[in-house]
């Protein structure tokens, strides 16, 4: 298991909400998504959780640093949060 609090872009605190919402390995965000894991995370820690955190989670994946993700990525993951964000207010 990889543990997240060794893992690029996710520092301990991070790894403390993530766990807080049973999100404990890099399988875990794999499975559910890093959009979902970030919808997730925004959720339970509304005033914290900003978008540097769904970069760090892709970053984390993807083994890069988050600032070094991909505009076109980024744009995508973008889409995809506010589709899922305007699906849940229907």
């Amino acid at each position: 298991m990889n543990a997240l609090p060794l893992t690029k872009n996710i520092g301990p605190k991070t790894a403390g909400w993530l766990a807080a919402i049973d999100i404990h390995s890099l399988q875990d965000i794999e499975q559910l998504g890093v959009v979902e894991c970030y919808l997730r995370l925004k959720a339970a820690f509304p005033d914290r959780v900003s978008l540097n955190a769904l970069w760090g989670l892709q970053g984390a994946l993807m083994d890069l640093p988050w600032n070094q993700i991909p505009e076109d990525i980024k744009q995508d993951l973008r889409a995809q949060v506010n589709a899922a964000e305007r699906s849940s207010q229907s």
